[in-house]
């Protein structure tokens, strides 16, 4: 039985050892984060944690970076909007 990670609701099948952004991106899923200011959509760019562009919110955690994250079992993975912190806006 192949493991899984719930992403936005949606349960995602992972390999041992892959990434969160590995993962996503092997469903067929390009965009898990908006830019804080014009809402533009971002994934994976550089894949190996030098940009910020594939933050993700993992068990409520905000601004993860999905390509440094192995992906894990029964995690709950949510689309990042803006800075992660929306509770914090004014």
């Amino acid at each position: 039985m192949t493991e899984s990670f719930d992403f936005d609701g949606r349960p995602i099948p992972f390999e041992p050892g892959q990434s969160l952004g590995a993962a996503l991106t092997a469903a067929g899923i390009r965009s898990w984060r908006t830019t804080r200011r014009q809402r533009r959509p971002r994934g994976l760019f550089c894949g190996i944690g030098v940009c910020f562009d594939c933050l993700v919110t993992v068990d409520g955690q905000p601004n993860l970076r999905a390509c440094l994250l192995p992906a894990r079992a029964g995690a709950a993975v949510t689309t990042q909007e803006g800075a992660g912190h929306g509770d914090l806006e004014v």
